[in-house]
């Protein structure tokens, strides 16, 4: 198998006005030099047609996480604890969606990127789970704590590709998240729930891998159930002909 080109999306962050910074977490690249690819940054920013150039070269997508979408892409309910917004980060995240349900190619999305998935492909969300899911859990363990606490478990769909990675039918996850899957998007099957009922995990129907989930395994690579998420990516990645 070839070492795939994982192409990260990026969020823009100022570190002192003027100055901003261009990245993503470090955990999001160990995670995937660990499971043997090649991590690359995609600045927000790109024309469409440089990021449409950039995506043919690229073996997999990974969404990574961050601040909020904007509200009005799904018509959702305006909120106070709605934050960061990037509307370009929203545009180019989207499209690298589409592109890759379009083309077969493999794309995970975490946190954030679940929740991308799910609006590219017309589905909505809760701009506060809190205040808008009722008998709600707690998901915003953020910030304060250790971001490998382990915060609720989820429960695994039969006979989804989630089910067939993770090998289990339940799991416990971390949750770094206020916001989260409401309407689920068109061809999208819900994977995992969490016990409130709010949607943990999607994956596109007939999509080879093309999968989002709610927490975030890049923290708990640890753990051989999560870090199967990540061997999983990159082995569809790796036997991607792009």
């Amino acid at each position: 198998m070839k070492t795939p080109l994982i192409g990260l999306s990026t969020e823009r962050l100022i570190i002192h006005d003027p100055i901003v910074s261009v990245g993503a977490k470090e955990a999001y690249a160990r995670a995937i030099l660990k499971a043997g690819g090649i991590p690359l940054l995609i600045p927000v920013g790109l024309s469409l047609t440089q990021l449409r150039e950039l995506f043919q070269r690229l073996d997999g997508i990974l969404l990574v996480g961050g601040g909020d979408l904007d509200p009005a892409l799904f018509n959702g309910e305006p909120h106070p604890r709605v934050y960061d917004v990037d509307p370009a980060r929203d545009e180019m995240e989207i499209e690298l969606v589409r592109m890759a349900a379009r083309d077969q190619k493999p794309l995970l999305g975490i946190c954030r990127g679940a929740q991308v998935i799910n609006v590219a492909l017309g589905g909505s969300l809760y701009t506060d789970i809190a205040d808008q899911l009722k008998g709600a859990l707690k998901h915003d363990y953020f910030p304060g704590y250790p971001r490998d606490t382990l915060a609720h478990k989820v429960k695994i769909m039969d006979r989804t590709q989630l089910e067939k990675i993770i090998g289990e039918d339940e799991i416990q996850v971390n949750s770094l998240h206020h916001q989260g899957l409401a309407r689920i998007g068109e061809e999208l099957r819900v994977s995992a729930w969490s016990p409130d009922g709010l949607a943990e995990a999607v994956e596109l129907l007939g999509h080879r891998f093309l999968m989002g989930v709610q927490w975030h395994p890049e923290w708990l690579t640890q753990n051989p159930r999560h870090f199967a998420l990540f061997e999983a990516f990159i082995q569809a990645a790796g036997e991607n002909e792009a």
